[in-house]
């Protein structure tokens, strides 16, 4: 059962049926605290002096009805999730309750009382979700610089708010992630948030230069010491000193750099390529990597050591597709950020193209995401990006997938067509995000209360797409 900080969740019931009532009771009680009410007047009595977190009430009632009760509590407690109970009540009256605000509903007569309480679980889940949402963002709203990062996920605000937490205690810290999350970023966002923000942040991807180069990029090198060398050069670590400095792509260094760089972690010192002494240096390292370290370990690739040591804090970005809700507020800012670049009229973009895109697995994650709209925005030759305007492999795709079943609609007559279409593409959606109905109407553009009059509609059962 999901509980809130270990508490009962408070759940009162509105039915003019006793007999309801009580067969809700029986089986609830043991895991939330049950309250009933008779109609919708003691109800709304008992919301004005208890806290609830759900609300089951049914439709049709002597006197005020469930839908009145309804506008009432998303008007004075918007708060509460709502769950109505359709018996007697005309589809349309069902539909309209969903269109008010209602969060969920269920038939009449409740023949599986566990479907209920799973309904239950998935109201407090996602209630719990939205209130810890907006608790994070009260945290993080505090004396909290986070610019440049976009997403208002719940795994982004958990980072933003561990974040806040780790940016000023001045310790080593691992950030891991795959390839285009974000890691550099989120070690910017550390920096300005610490007490070494007015010196320098210094970034290094490690992969990207040999051994005898990085090592004389980090700790400098005195002249002559190399054919090159021609004059004496600080290093990143020096010039980082007071500031901090980031060492990207960490696991592509050598076993015998790791030595050296273990050295300078515990004692605090450099020497530089051709020195004869020893430097002392007060920098703030932030490490990144896109493999699994305790992998790398086993392999001999990287020393166990070393990992201790960079992972005092550790700091996972989750890939992009896992926090799909992100998605759209991204290809807004790098519409706009292109529209600029490209001194364009700031352009918008089609719901056809923003559902491809939605539905992508995005390997690259922010980083391809951020290509792809800049080659939408240079090639859209209108106001508006279409999916013709999506790089070839991003639409090719799509097109592919979708020209196996064109032939079958094309047959059938356009009313018949449009219903099997819409009835297969919300199966689709439903089936590939696992019956998660918020994020099947973040993809599909579908407000939630009308994609419930289609699972009626069409007779879909989200729970027949859902995992656990």
């Amino acid at each position: 059962m999901f509980e809130n900080k270990g508490n009962k969740a408070k759940i009162l019931i509105v039915d003019d049926e006793k007999d309801t009532r009580d067969i809700f009771r029986r089986h609830l009680e043991n895991e939330y605290t049950i309250d009933t009410a008779e109609s919708a007047l003691t109800a709304v009595e008992k919301l004005e002096h208890n806290s609830f977190q759900v609300v089951l009430s049914d439709l049709v009632m002597p006197g005020e009805d469930g839908l009145s009760l309804l506008k009432k509590i998303k008007k004075n407690r918007p708060e509460i999730a709502v769950m109505v109970i359709s018996g007697k009540a005309s589809i349309e009256m069902a539909v309209e309750a969903m269109k008010i605000g209602a969060d969920e509903f269920i038939e009449k007569p409740v023949e599986d009382l566990d479907l209920l309480k799973i309904k239950i679980e998935r109201l407090l889940k996602a209630k719990w979700q939205t209130d810890e949402i907006k608790r994070l963002r009260t945290i993080l709203d505090k004396e909290f610089d986070r610019t440049h990062i976009v997403g208002n996920s719940l795994a982004i605000q958990k980072i933003m708010e561990k974040v806040k937490k780790i940016a000023p205690l001045d310790t080593t810290i691992l950030i891991s992630g795959e390839t285009g999350v974000g890691k550099e970023l989120i070690a910017d966002l550390i920096y300005r948030n610490s007490s070494r923000s007015k010196m320098k942040f210094v970034a290094v991807n490690c992969g990207s230069l040999p051994e005898s180069l990085l090592e004389s990029t980090l700790f400098g090198h005195r002249k002559g010491s190399f054919t090159s060398a021609i004059k004496d050069k600080i290093g990143y670590f020096q010039e980082a000193t007071g500031g901090t400095l980031f060492l990207d792509e960490i696991t592509e260094t050598t076993p015998a750099f790791q030595v050296k760089l273990l050295r300078v972690l515990e004692k605090g010192i450099i020497r530089q390529v051709g020195g004869e002494s020893d430097l002392t240096v007060d920098v703030r390292i932030i490490a990144a990597t896109n493999k699994d370290l305790s992998e790398e370990v086993e392999k001999g690739n990287f020393r166990e050591d070393l990992l201790y040591r960079l992972n005092v804090i550790g700091l996972h970005i989750p890939p992009l597709r896992e926090r799909i809700e992100d998605v759209k507020l991204l290809v807004s800012k790098f519409t706009s950020e292109f529209s600029k670049k490209y001194k364009k009229q700031e352009l918008k973009i089609s719901n056809a193209a923003l559902s491809i895109l939605l539905n992508q697995q995005w390997k690259g994650n922010i980083r391809e995401l951020k290509n792809a709209i800049e080659h939408s925005v240079a090639l859209a030759s209108h106001d508006t990006i279409i999916p013709e305007d999506l790089p070839d492999n991003i639409f090719k795709r799509d097109s592919k997938e979708s020209d196996s079943s064109a032939a079958h609609f094309l047959s059938l007559p356009y009313p018949e067509a449009k219903r099997e279409f819409e009835k297969a593409y919300i199966e689709t959606v439903m089936n590939k995000y696992d019956g998660d109905v918020t994020k099947v109407s973040i993809i599909s553009g579908i407000k939630r209360q009308n994609l419930y009059d289609k699972f009626k509609r069409y007779q879909i059962n989200p729970d027949d797409f859902r995992k656990n």
